[in-house]
């Protein structure tokens, strides 16, 4: 199956996250990638992401469908997904997070878990 040229980008970007991650500590990876989609990628995103997560296309690396677990479904109205609610400022400069108007270059994964 071809892919649309928007969804070779997603899988794109998803994959360069995942790539960066896998240089990180294996403990962090997951969450890694997990917090940064949550935290950076607006909700059509995740839900192209999902309908092709769902549906096993799209040639994503094994690290992000292993995030795909702790990735926020558009549909859920809770922020129970790692990188939202509580735990986003957690780790955040001042214990913050973007949502009290810091920066979005911070890094992805709290200072924590590294």
């Amino acid at each position: 199956m071809s892919l649309h040229h928007t969804d070779e980008k997603l899988v794109r970007m998803a994959n360069q996250i995942a790539t960066f991650f896998a240089s990180q500590p294996e403990a962090v990876r997951v969450d890694g990638v997990a917090t940064h989609i949550n935290k950076f990628w607006e909700k059509r995103m995740r839900h192209r992401f999902f309908e092709m997560i769902d549906a096993g296309i799209g040639g994503f690396l094994p690290l992000v469908v292993l995030a795909s677990a702790k990735i926020k479904r558009p549909d859920e109205g809770d922020d129970s997904a790692i990188g939202l609610g509580a735990d986003a400022a957690e780790g955040a400069p001042g214990g913050k997070g973007t949502a009290a108007g810091e920066s979005l270059s911070e890094p992805s994964v709290p200072e924590s878990m590294v």
